[in-house]
């Protein structure tokens, strides 16, 4: 069995009658909304994010999950889709998961248009039940994951960005969501602010460690889902080079900078300067920092009993740094 399964096991049947609530949840009278909806659902991911939404329900509350949860888990879904389906448009992207991109195949426009559809199909979940208090966990992670992704195109054009700036943006751009995953899930089952803040923390530091991993794999040659330099390519600012710029001298950061800004087309520049990187403590640094994420969010979970739930969370930790894709 492999490890996504292994997680799933405690929720199986949440997950199975989520689909198809998910599926139900995207409906159109529009037939062309309808047949690109239908495209979406069979190219699903790996549902992490529904995935942390029973366990946590399950977890905080002893087992139990309710409609609330459910709706939480389509809005949450239908939401995180909408942001790939923009985010495909933004970087010109022709693929998603293996398959053709819904730009690719429906253009620009009608690929904008979805991802609306698909946001307020979200919102109107939670506001036509009444679920205001999960609505507001949800709100506050759209609009930072806008201002994370603002923040970091920003960034990107200047290059002067710290430690610091790169810890708000992946909160912000990547973290957030997870997080809303967490809080939502115990939200839904419990009235107890203190937990429900406890696993939205929870979920941001997962978040964290989630995308240092994906910047590590921008530094590797394993056939993973990005070619490798792709964001080196892109001029984005990963924590490897973040902490390689801040610690080199003045001439090789120069070097550095106008690689980046000038030669990032290059392939032999480019593979240069993930040498560099690697070769002067980036990568060792950032998996340490990934690592330190990962310990606090295992620590947040010892207060609670063991249960089939808590380990599936505990293998998710694990399995966001171990990952090979």
């Amino acid at each position: 069995m492999n490890i996504t399964s292994q997680i799933k096991q405690p929720i199986l049947t949440e997950m199975e009658l989520f689909e198809k609530k998910f599926y139900e949840s995207m409906s159109s009278k529009v037939a062309l909304l309808n047949r690109i909806t239908y495209y979406i659902v069979n190219r699903k991911g790996k549902q992490m994010r529904p995935m942390f939404v029973f366990l946590t329900a399950k977890m905080v509350s002893g087992g139990n999950v309710n409609e609330r949860t459910y709706r939480g888990a389509c809005v949450i879904e239908l939401i995180h889709t909408a942001t790939l389906v923009h985010d495909d448009v933004v970087d010109d992207s022709n693929r998603r998961r293996g398959f053709f991109s819904l730009n690719a195949l429906w253009k620009n426009k009608i690929a904008v248009l979805v991802g609306d559809y698909l946001l307020s199909k979200g919102l109107l979940l939670s506001i036509d039940n009444g679920d205001f208090d999960l609505l507001k966990i949800i709100s506050v992670a759209v609009r930072e994951m806008s201002e994370g992704e603002l923040l970091q195109i920003e960034k990107a054009r200047r290059l002067d960005i710290t430690e610091e700036v790169y810890y708000e943006i992946i909160r912000k751009k990547t973290a957030t969501l997870i997080a809303s995953c967490c809080a939502l899930g115990a939200q839904s089952v419990i009235e107890d602010e203190e937990q429900v803040n406890n696993m939205h923390r929870f979920g941001e530091l997962i978040g964290m460690a989630f995308q240092i991993k994906d910047d590590l794999f921008d530094y590797t040659d394993d056939a993973i889902g990005k070619p490798t330099g792709i964001d080196i390519k892109e001029q984005k600012m990963t924590l490897p080079l973040i902490h390689v710029l801040n610690t080199c001298t003045a001439k090789e950061k120069s070097w550095l900078i106008n690689s980046i800004k000038n030669h990032n087309k290059d392939k032999k520049r480019v593979k240069e300067v993930i040498s560099f990187v690697k070769n002067n403590n980036g990568l060792a640094y950032a998996e340490q920092k990934m690592l330190q994420f990962q310990q606090e969010a295992l620590q947040l979970l010892k207060n609670y009993p063991d249960s089939p739930f808590k380990e599936a969370l505990i293998l998710m930790v694990n399995y966001v740094i171990e990952r090979k894709i």
